[in-house]
């Protein structure tokens, strides 16, 4: 898998290949030009959700978000959520759910006909796994001083090749299981996944354990970055795996790691170059597009994506 450097992020090398494989340059936005929408995971507004549901759903419709992902129902019913999505006028493709339940919270491991039920209530199409299953073997239990954030850090690390084929494995049982309930499976990447591993990694494992036939991959295109991984390269690499990208930035600031280490800001303001990796993403047949922000944040989130969606509009890619 290359890797590249900060420089080379910001040149974004290969560009001409990924224009030209559209044919000529286009004049129009990206966005106006593949009639899709920007669509917007609601982790970053959770906050804001959690005080004012349904004044914040409205709030990212008059930016001009036409889609949602969900990180979790946040205490609304399926019925509820779809109320308050029709009020705002926007769209719900896909939702995050736990592979293994942590704290509450819906999971994979639960009765999969009520999720389902509950999805299709949302007009959502495809569930997203949105990180790895923890071995039952480790309790979800941060140490002493330890944090969410390093707690899973050190998990991760702790697995062993074995444990990652057994998450292709389970992904591809949970996704056979949804196809006969009419819900496709994707898997979230964060940049842990991109550590090396004997000689490959867990990302590798996940693709190559995974049918294609019924598991696919959303790309956080941030957290591919942030593992020093170009993520026009990584979409070359494997064709046709991925349906949705996460269209998340950071600063020059930040240095590759495996840790989930990340120095974040808006689209557009950081090392990313969003005209080569959207073109390429369009090109491998990626139809959903969502902005996130990682915290700390620098002003309140719905200004940063606001932020955000005003540098999508108009990015010509």
């Amino acid at each position: 898998m290359k890797t590249v450097s900060r420089r080379e992020l910001l040149i974004g090398g290969g560009s001409l290949l990924a224009l030209n494989a559209l044919g000529a340059a286009p004049t129009r936005s990206f966005f106006q030009r593949t009639h899709l929408p920007v669509g917007i995971q609601l982790y970053t507004v959770a906050d804001d959700l959690r005080r004012d549901f349904d004044a914040t759903l409205a709030a990212i419709s008059k930016i001009g978000y036409k889609a949602v992902e969900p990180a979790g129902l946040l205490e609304h019913s399926p019925a509820d959520w779809r109320r308050s999505l029709d009020r705002a006028q926007l769209a719900c493709p896909s939702i995050h759910v736990a592979a293994r339940p942590f704290r509450g919270g819906a999971s994979l491991n639960d009765d999969l006909g009520v999720l389902a039920e509950g999805a299709h209530a949302m007009g959502i199409g495809t569930i997203v796994c949105p990180l790895f299953y923890i071995p039952d073997r480790f309790p979800l239990e941060p140490m002493p001083g330890e944090g969410i954030v390093k707690m899973l850090v050190r998990l991760g690390a702790s697995m062993t090749v074995d444990d990652w084929k057994w998450n292709a494995d389970y992904l591809n049982t949970k996704a056979a299981a949804l196809k006969r309930l009419g819900l496709r499976l994707a898997y979230h990447n964060h940049n842990l996944e991109f550590s090396p591993l004997g000689d490959s990694n867990a990302f590798a494992l996940l693709i190559q354990g995974t049918d294609p036939k019924l598991v696919s991959f959303e790309m956080d295109a941030g957290w591919v970055a942030s593992a020093g991984v170009d993520p026009v390269a990584l979409l070359t690499q494997y064709p046709g795996r991925f349906t949705a990208m996460h269209v998340k930035d950071m600063k020059a600031s930040t240095r590759p790691n495996f840790t989930l280490q990340i120095d974040p800001c808006e689209i557009g303001r950081g090392v990313i170059d969003w005209k080569p990796l959207l073109a390429k993403a369009y090109e491998a047949n990626i139809r959903q597009f969502y902005v996130e922000q990682e915290p700390p944040y620098v002003r309140p989130p719905l200004k940063s994506v606001a932020i955000s969606f005003d540098y999508l509009k108009t990015l010509v890619a």
